[in-house]
């Protein structure tokens, strides 16, 4: 199978109203798709009146936390008016106090969109000039350097947006494209570089802009966003690659009998159950044994495949519900609130990361489950005691050759790994700001957790393709069903027949970067 590449175009503008962002868009700007983005008409009035309360305010000298007074512990502290700006600045300097290896580029392109999502709304009290600051950063393909560690989840993710934000002013380091290295090769040069290269003036920070500018968990739903946006295309990962070793392994569809799902009518199960029955449409492999197989009923791993990966499809799609209300929602404090109801500013607590650390747990947890029992199948596989006549390990001259025994160790250890992974981070909390941020939500850690589950996923998933393309080979003349064998043909363009011990290794990481293309999925769902 030919892949095609992916195009990235600018020929779509997309708007931002902070309503209206879904996941899609999220991973299409981190992945660059998408480099024309505006501020929608609508969204440009509710910002510039709140703007406009700011202002006032400040003129009269009301006090007002983070712009007229310090931060945290020291919000009883009045600032003067002359003193606003350094304020601001101070925050991001002092705030900037990360650590750990940077965040990657396309994480880093979704949180300063998702932080210019947020301040369209129009709560947070900035000028429009601090938001098309975050838009000319995208277009220009400046990206702040952001340590990775350092938040823990509630005043939002204050040391991970402190860095991004002081880069806007022109401190700090930023990532550009290093075009005498070529492909996507990046270097770091200083901000002040950068933005002068750029030929974009640093921002000047007026009265609530830098509090605008960290208060939120744009770290945590970057994350989240791009790693929801691979679990969508795990959960079709996964049953592709079971629909395989549904082949290799000879198995019956009884199981996936839509009155099963009548009488248990999970929405994931009954997806899941079509799609098997859809993947393995027209199988010789399975048309072959429907007499005098002695067989009643398969392992769970595979009786089991609609409950299970259906339950992660419920599990994808709840948590898709509430990351796309919160990549649409004003984290800021306080809120700036200039409509009908009456001008206010309003102080609570809309930065605590707790909605998005919880569901980042409960998806580490599904996809975990996507994992365990893809290994299974690839034990089975390998396993000449439960393959149903496959050579041991999958190499016909076991003993001299030892075939596909190792890939089946790689997956073992991987999920082994995603247990402790999906030990859940938001039941934690430590205090912080001399106990007055005295309970944390601890999303950023669920988030990194989570994306390293998802790459550990994808590799368990590649390695069972693996081995149950090289089982389906030994049943030929056989054919398998019409998808399921376009999988298999796919899998051996990219990855020959293992007749002889190799680097295998290599194999894994064909297959992985095979599937990891979204048009893999798109393609096969031509067949």
């Amino acid at each position: 199978m030919i892949l095609e590449p992916f195009i990235y175009s600018s020929l779509i503008v997309l708007l931002l109203d902070g309503n209206s962002l879904s996941i899609e868009d999220v991973e299409r700007v981190s992945r660059r798709e998408i480099v024309d983005i505006d501020i929608s008409e609508f969204a440009r009035s509710k910002v510039l009146a709140s703007r406009a309360l700011v202002e006032e305010w400040v003129a009269r000298g009301e006090i007002i936390y983070g712009v007229t007074t310090g931060f945290g512990e020291f919000a009883n502290v009045s600032i003067g008016r002359e003193h606003i700006s350094a304020l601001q600045q101070n925050l991001l300097r002092s705030h900037s106090a990360g650590v750990g290896v940077p965040l990657p580029s396309e994480v880093v392109r979704a949180m300063l969109l998702l932080r210019a999502n947020a301040l369209t709304k129009g709560y947070s009290g900035v000028r429009e000039l601090v938001i098309e600051q975050l838009l000319r950063f995208l277009k220009a393909d400046l990206l702040p350097v952001i340590p990775s560690r350092g938040s823990v989840g509630s005043s939002g993710d204050l040391a991970p947006l402190a860095h991004l934000a002081l880069a806007l002013t022109g401190e700090g380091t930023i990532s550009i494209r290093d075009h005498a290295a070529g492909g996507d090769a990046r270097k770091n040069i200083e901000a002040a570089v950068a933005l002068k290269q750029a030929n974009i003036l640093p921002l000047k920070l007026e009265a609530k802009e830098g509090l605008a500018l960290i208060n939120g968990t744009q770290m945590m739903s970057a994350l989240g966003s791009i790693a929801l946006a691979k679990a969508k295309r795990l959960a079709e990962l996964a049953d592709i690659s079971a629909s395989m070793s549904f082949e290799a392994l000879r198995a019956t569809d009884k199981a996936f009998d839509n009155r099963l799902s009548d009488a248990r009518p999970h929405v994931g199960q009954r997806i899941v159950a079509g799609n098997m029955l859809r993947l393995t449409e027209n199988s010789e492999i399975r048309n072959s044994h429907l007499e005098n197989d002695t067989r009643v009923q398969d392992a769970y791993s595979l009786r089991c495949i609609p409950q299970v990966h259906g339950a992660v499809r419920d599990t994808i799609e709840f948590v898709e519900r509430i990351i796309t209300i919160e990549i649409n929602s004003a984290t800021d404090n306080p809120l700036i609130i200039a409509d009908q109801s009456g001008d206010a500013h309003l102080e609570g607590g809309n930065f605590h990361g707790e909605p998005i650390a919880l569901v980042l747990d409960y998806l580490a947890i599904g996809l975990s489950e996507l994992a365990n029992i893809s290994e299974r199948r690839t034990e089975r596989l390998v396993n000449g005691s439960l393959s149903h006549g496959l050579p041991r390990f999958l190499t016909p001259n076991g003993g001299l050759h030892s075939g596909l025994m190792i890939a089946q160790y790689t997956a073992a250890a991987l999920v082994s790994e995603n247990k402790v992974l999906a030990h859940p981070a938001s039941v934690d909390s430590i205090p912080t700001s001399a106990n007055q941020e005295d309970h944390n939500s601890m999303g950023s850690i669920a988030a990194l957790k989570l994306q390293q589950v998802v790459d550990n996923v994808e590799t368990v998933i590649a390695i069972e393709m693996l081995a149950a393309a090289q089982g389906i080979d030994f049943l030929a003349p056989l054919k398998p069903g019409k998808i399921s064998g376009a999988a298999h043909k796919a899998v051996r363009s990219v990855v020959k027949h293992l007749e002889e011990d190799r680097n295998t290794s290599i194999d894994i990481a064909s297959v992985k970067h095979l599937i990891a293309n979204p048009v893999f999925i798109d393609q096969l769902n031509t067949f």
